[in-house]
């Protein structure tokens, strides 16, 4: 059997190979709600054979959203839909996660193909002045200024997170993995670029990393001790003075403490002027430097494209698992074309054995 198409045990859960699906905004919810769009969207990830099929970043509060647009799980009202999808996933054979987020600084912004300014105002059903973050720092000049968390600012989003678990739970999803990656509102905090601040939160790492494990433990204390919890970290910020890989191998070292199961590992986001080296697995020694020095398990993501390509990365030990986003929108059944390649059988649907190439 190859690499990649061999299980993946995450506490009670196993995933049937190593190709996860990463969590990809769809901007196609009202008022939060997941539709028919979702439902057909990540089903067919979970009819295509993949392992872990994850939904969009989901906020955890209505004004932690990247946009008016984003999936939501911050009512209880929103169980029901998402219930619908974490089922039809597990029957297809797949483990339904669920990516719990925040955007921080990056909320109230307009859609990729809608037209007019970057920041959507309260007359269009934005929230420009309900934007926080760790610092007042805009994201740009297109984007509002935020308003600095406070304690209390800090124990609501804490709170949002764990009753947001409560949920995904309910709704019958088996990982849940807390976003703090691309330059949301977690990485705000992680990153000395865009958290200036000078109490228990800024400054240090140890104080800028405190936001962080106050979720994982909180998370880990909410979710069931037999399920998984992941982490989406950005490895680096692609910028001078920011938050860099020797960051990443320390705090996923602490992560493996507190009980995280999987390192999601990805680059940027953070600052507009960052300057990204891309290519083919541009992304893979990131997560092979978190997995050799912090010893935890770990996903990597970027421009993996091909069977043969995640194979090997695989098989050299460079990570645990692969995730793919562009390229599974372009072959939502990616897992049973890789299966074929490299002489596996696949787990093809029997609706569909018929097209299983010979």
């Amino acid at each position: 059997m190859s690499t990649l198409f061999s299980p993946l045990k995450l506490r009670g859960v196993e995933a049937r190979n190593r190709i996860g699906v990463s969590p990809m905004c769809q901007y196609s919810s009202r008022d939060g709600f997941a539709d028919d769009w979702h439902l057909v969207h990540l089903g067919a990830f979970a009819t295509g054979g993949a392992g872990i099929v994850f939904t969009e970043a989901t906020a955890v509060l209505a004004e932690g959203r990247i946009s008016p647009q984003d999936l939501g799980i911050w009512d209880d009202a929103h169980t029901a839909t998402l219930a619908r999808i974490a089922d039809f996933i597990e029957r297809q054979g797949a483990v339904p996660g669920i990516q719990l987020a925040h955007a921080g600084r990056k909320a109230t912004t307009r859609r990729p193909w809608d037209e007019g300014s970057r920041t959507v105002l309260a007359a269009e059903g934005g929230w420009p002045d309900d934007v926080w973050a760790p610092s007042a720092i805009p994201f740009s000049d297109e984007y509002p200024r935020p308003k600095a968390l406070d304690a209390g600012g800090i124990r609501r989003v804490v709170d949002a997170f764990v009753d947001a678990a409560g949920r995904a739970q309910d709704a019958g999803f088996r990982i849940v993995e807390l976003h703090a990656a691309h330059g949301y509102l977690v990485h705000e905090f992680l990153s000395p670029l865009s958290n200036h601040r000078d109490d228990a939160y800024g400054g240090s790492f140890e104080n800028r990393t405190r936001f962080a494990l106050e979720l994982v433990d909180a998370l880990r204390a909410r979710w069931p001790e037999r399920l998984p919890l992941a982490v989406r970290l950005s490895a680096t910020d692609w910028a001078e003075g920011g938050w860099d890989v020797d960051d990443a191998v320390e705090l996923s070292r602490t992560l493996r403490d507190h009980g995280v199961d999987l390192v999601d590992v990805s680059s940027g986001g953070l600052v507009p002027h960052q300057k990204i080296s891309s290519a083919p697995g541009f992304q893979v020694p990131f997560a092979e430097r978190v997995r050799r020095e912090a010893g935890v398990t770990t996903a990597t993501v970027g421009l993996v494209t091909e069977a043969e390509q995640a194979e090997a990365i695989l098989h050299d030990g460079r990570a645990d698992m692969v995730f793919l986003g562009r390229e599974m929108l372009r072959q939502p059944h990616w897992p049973l074309l890789a299966a074929h390649a490299l002489g596996e059988p696949g787990p093809w649907p029997p609706q569909y054995l018929r097209a299983r190439p010979r």
